[in-house]
Order: C-alpha cells, then structure tokens, then sequence
C-alpha cells in the first residue's frame, strides 16, 4: 500500500514535542514509535506525566495504575480525586468561553466568567432538588451553550449526565433513559433542522409517564424566550433557574472513577447499552488527544460538528478544561448552504475543525472549492471521524480546502468516549491513513487467531488497560454485557469490532465494523473498500453495501444513490462493476446493485449497515427512532419483498 504523502510539518513547535522534551532525558526518546512503546510499557510514569502536563486540578495520590489479570478491573488513579467542572472552569475573565451558532445564522456568546456565573446558578437548582452525587440528569438538547451549563453544573455536583439529541424519537429517549432511571429531565422549547421548526415538548408527557423517577422538568428556550406550547406538564423554566441570586460554588473532589456521563450503544439492534465513564478517566484522555496529538492550546478556538447525542460532543466539551474556546453549531451542517461550516470557521478564525468524514465526502461530491471563498488562515488542523475517510477525500482536502493543514483522521468511539487512533502533528499525513496509535493506548492488529499482523485486514484490538476505558454498564452487576461486548473474541484483549490495517507508514486504515462485514465466497470484505471506489465516480453519490443470506449461501448487494443529473441504467450498472473488479477484485462485485433514492442514517452522519442487513434478511429490527431519515426505509423493504419472492 503506497499512499501518497499530502503533508509533512514545517514547524516542530508543538505540545507533542515539548511533551517529549518535559520526560527525563535519561529516555532518550528519538521517535514517536519509541515514545509510543513508552507509553505503553510505563503505564505509571506516563500517565503521571500527562497529568503533570495537561494540569489536571486535583488531588494525585497513590497508584497511578493498578494492574489486573482482568482487563476491566485494572483501575487507574484508585486514590487521586478531582473534580471535572473546576477542571473546566480554570480560566477567568470576560474572553469568549463558548461561542454558538444555528443554522438560522444566529451567534451567541458567554464569556468564561458568565459560564461560571451560570453553573454554579444551575447547580445550586440541582441541590435544591434534592440532587446529590450519583444521581442521573437525563437531557434532550440541542448543540447550544445551555446544553454545556446544564452538563458541568450535573458533574460540579457528582450527579451522572446523560443525553440525546432532540431529533431523537419518543422510543429511542425512552428506551435510554428508562433504564438509568433520571430524576430531572432538561429539554429545550424547539429547534430547527434543515430549515424546519420542530416542537420538542410533544414529547415529553409521553415520557414522563414511562419514566415515572422524573420529578423535575426545565425548559430551555432555544432562542430568547420560551415559546408557547401546550402546556400539560409541570415545569421550571430556565430563566427563572438564572435570574436566581443563589450559587452553589464549591468544587468536591470527587474519586477519580467516579461517574461522569452515561453513552449508549449505537442502538441499531436491540434496547440500548448504557455505558457508564468516568469522570477522571474522560478528563485525562480528552486532555492528552487535544493538547498533544491534536496540538490544542490555551486561547484556541475548537470547534466540532457534532450532537449532543455523538461522542463527539462530550470529547468537544472537555476541550474548555484546556482553556479552549469551544464553538458549538445546531442544526444541519447543509443548512443554509454547504460551505457555511467553513464560513463560521472563517468568521470565529478556528485553529481545530473537527467534522464526520461524510460531510467531507459530500463536499467533495459537490465539488465545492472551500478555498475559492475563504483563506482559513487560522485553520492548523482538520480532524474527522464518525466513519474511514477515503483517499479521494484526504486528497480533495488538501487541492480544495486548505493546503497547509494538519488532516488528522481519528478512530475511536462511544465505547472509550476518545480515539484509539488518531493525529500526530510531528509526521506525515499519508492519503487514507489514520497516524498514529494514540500514547498509553496499545493498540494492534489480530487475524482470527489472536496474532498480530502487518499489511493485511484484521481486528483493531486493545491489549491493556486505558484510563478511558468504561467504568461498567448500568444494570450490569456481574459484567456481562461488558464482557460480551469487547472480550468475546480474544481473551481480556479488547476487540473494537472495526476492521484495520496496519500500514508501512506506521499509521492504520479503517476498514469499516468488522460486525457488519461482508462474506463473498470466504473472503471477508470491508464495506468502505467499496464504498471508496463507487463514491469515486461521478455518477454515484453514496453507497451502502450488506450481506444477504440465500439457502445455503450468502451475496453482497449494493445500493447507490447516483447525482441529481446521473441515470441508473445498465451502462451505469457494468461500468460500476468493472470499477469495483478492477480496483478491487472479482470477489467484492455485488450479486446485485440497486438504486435508492436515500441512505439510512444516524444524525451524526453514521450509515445503519447492520439495520438495512437486519431488513433485507427478515430479521427483526428497532430503535428506528435513531435514524435521521426512517421514511427511506419503505424502498428497501420493498427489494426485501422483491428478493424474498424471488428466491421462494
């Protein structure tokens, strides 16, 4: 695998290096990979060190780590304490702390002194409630600055985050927060996506009456005052909550492995899982991603297009704990035209733009030519994540949207709320390659039998414990829907369910979930192996490809979306053939190709691979509300009828 290199570094004044010089020169550290293998082997002096310089407010005492046959009962920072909102709040002064943006082209702004006014306002609510440590706070917000107040006020005080975004459906929130059992539930008035006003609290009677814990409900307006709706459930509105004199400003540090947030599985089959992470564990990974390998600094601007309900967002939170200011957008990332992201990006002079790799890819697509309308001379780094990003986007960034950028593809997930992969800004950028391993994470590439590989497909593993890693799942006294979701495949080796490939350059290509792989006479493919390769013609938009099983067999099949201006017809059809054999091999062509006019999708961009397989099998499937577009799923179900008659 020869991939182009698109950027090397002019400039080795960074976190990174001034990490490496912060370690005792006795290391003699002379490349990334030696610090890497440092970072593994030393898992109590590395992680000391990135607590020392990150400068985590806290009380560090003890073991730093505390080693155990079992992966997940080995404990870091069993001793020290913390607290996650100080850590946030650090910083004083009137400079901006958060700075949001709506599709509608509406900027607000509140300054770190407002931030803090504003959470310890809101905590002290909380207490009056009758709040205390542990308990959940569950919330159906939008990406706005109120959604942050809420969530630091809820960790100032040791109570357990959780939340959705509020395109959510009535089951997806029900079937998350009934089982952590809420006792506030915060919602917003309204909120627009895609130029369309949605009502939010239609519902929340539902919910109040399947999640009976919930005893307080606030209302945030979205824009200046709440607006009229029914009004048939109790409720605190949020201004009463901030016109208050009262404050609870007292920082208690907390035990290091105390709750944080709780996340959830993806949802495509089955109820949810609740993942349960703490609150040192997430502070100390998301401050050693941003400031060394995503080179974050005081006074930064960080902005990441994302939804209350991705990953994304916590990791983008913890950014203020760098003195960061973070930029938050709510809203359709298409809305009110494709390049707007870029032109907040432009506007605010962002240094860290992080965004899902299909947005890039729907850019490139379009054709659009970012840097024909804006210089983003303060850009230094571009992330993306959410799903692999192809060659052809790597490249299209770099002719088309800014030459002299740090294009850092990071892999990770809900599942360690940070990356196991990601950038590094003293090496080389290589088209389609993720850089690095992150430091104290050890990563690897295992075939079947449980050993490790270079330059063939494999399972993306973890071979020891990280500070990030879950604390447990709710309702999961005995572990074992942990255990059954990491450590099935290989013994107390954490398997990620991606598929990977480890490079000559020493970085790593996503090849798309290994759970929702593809099977072709024996062979097992990567869905973004294809994907790479059809989205690559002009005529195709996207693509989704499953796996269906016949009798005794099984086949690929393919869906596309083609342009506006393309036609789906079998000149269409062979030349998508005879690209897919000649790039790929005989044995990714698809059995069969159909035209769609939409792929299914999370709000965060994510295709449900494993739903569309699920329909197209016959096999049940649920948490539809999930999806961002379910109404697109009467096409598929009926090829499902089409298929199964056919093979009857």
């Amino acid at each position: 695998m020869h991939n182009l290199k698109l950027w090397s570094p002019t400039n080795l004044q960074n976190n990174l290096e001034k990490f490496i010089n912060s370690i005792d020169k006795k290391l003699n550290i002379q490349s990334y990979e030696e610090l890497h293998k440092w970072s593994i082997e030393n898992k109590d002096d590395f992680w000391n060190e990135i607590w020392n310089f990150t400068n985590i407010i806290g009380s560090k005492k003890g073991n730093i780590f505390k080693s155990n046959k079992n992966f997940i009962k080995a404990k870091f920072f069993e001793d020290s304490n913390l607290n996650y909102t100080e850590n946030c709040l650090s910083k004083n002064g009137e400079s901006d702390a958060i700075v949001s943006y709506s599709e509608n082209k509406t900027k607000k702004v509140l300054s770190w002194n407002k931030l803090r006014e504003n959470v310890f306002k809101v905590s002290y609510f909380f207490k009056t409630k009758n709040i205390t440590e542990g308990d959940r706070i569950a919330a159906i917000l939008p990406n706005f600055a109120e959604t942050v107040v809420s969530f630091l006020a809820t960790a100032q005080i040791g109570a357990i985050w959780s939340s959705c975004s509020p395109d959510f459906g009535k089951q997806a929130i029900i079937d998350r927060f009934k089982q952590i059992n809420p006792k506030i539930l915060i919602v917003t008035d309204y909120y627009f996506y895609n130029k369309k006003k949605i009502d939010t609290t239609l519902l929340i009677p539902s919910i109040l009456k399947n999640i009976p814990s919930i005893k307080n409900v606030i209302v945030i307006p979205y824009e200046n005052k709440l607006a009229n709706f029914e009004n048939n459930f109790l409720y605190t509105e949020w201004d009463e909550i901030l016109e208050s004199k009262y404050f609870f400003k007292e920082f208690v540090k907390y035990p290091f492995n105390h709750p944080l947030y709780i996340l959830y599985s993806s949802g495509t089959t089955g109820i949810p899982k609740c993942i349960v992470h703490g609150a040192g564990g997430s502070l100390i990974q998301h401050k050693k991603e941003h400031q060394i390998h995503c080179d974050i600094s005081k006074d930064d601007k960080v902005f990441y297009f994302t939804t209350c309900g991705w990953m994304m967002w916590n990791w983008l939170i913890s950014a203020l704990a760098s003195n960061a200011t973070i930029v938050l957008y709510d809203g359709s990332p298409f809305a009110p035209e494709k390049k707007y992201l870029f032109e907040i990006a432009e506007i605010e002079k962002i240094n860290f733009f992080g965004t899902g790799a299909k947005y890039l890819d729907t850019l490139k697509n379009y054709q659009i030519k970012i840097n024909s309308y804006f210089k983003l001379k303060n850009l230094r780094v571009l992330a993306s994540t959410g799903s692999p990003l192809i060659n052809e986007t790597f490249e299209y960034v770099y002719d088309f949207i800014k030459k002299d950028v740090h294009l850092a593809s990071i892999s990770g997930g809900t599942d360690i709320v940070s990356c196991f992969v990601l950038g590094n800004p003293s090496s080389s950028v290589f088209s389609g390659e993720i850089q690095c391993a992150g430091l104290g994470m050890d990563v690897d590439v295992f075939n079947d039998n449980g050993e490790s590989i270079n330059l063939l497909k494999g399972e993306l593993v973890c071979k020891s414990p990280f500070p990030s890693k879950p604390l447990y799942f709710w309702n999961d006294d005995n572990f074992t829907k942990y255990k059954n979701s990491y450590f099935l495949k290989y013994p107390n080796i954490w398997c990620h369910g991606d598929y990977c490939i480890k490079t000559e350059n020493k970085g790593f290509v996503i090849l798309g979930r290994s759970d929702a792989t593809l099977n072709s006479g024996g062979v097992r493919i990567g869905t973004a192996e294809i994907y790479r390769v059809i989205e690559n013609l002009e005529e195709i938009s996207e693509g989704l490809a499953i796996e269906y099983n016949k009798k005794n067999d099984s086949e690929v099949i393919l869906f596309v979306v083609t342009h506006e201006k393309a036609k789906f017809d079998n000149v269409l059809k062979n030349k998508l053939i005879n690209k897919i054999r000649n790039d790929l091999s005989p044995k990714h062509v698809p059995a069969k190709i159909f035209p769609v006019t939409e792929i299914p999708k999370t709000r965060s961009g994510k295709i449900v691979e494993i739903l569309v397989k699920n329909l197209i099998n016959g096999e049940e499937i649920s948490n539809l509300d999930i999806l961002l577009n379910p109404d697109c799923l009467k096409e598929y179900e009926e090829i499902y009828i089409k298929l199964k008659k056919n093979n009857a």
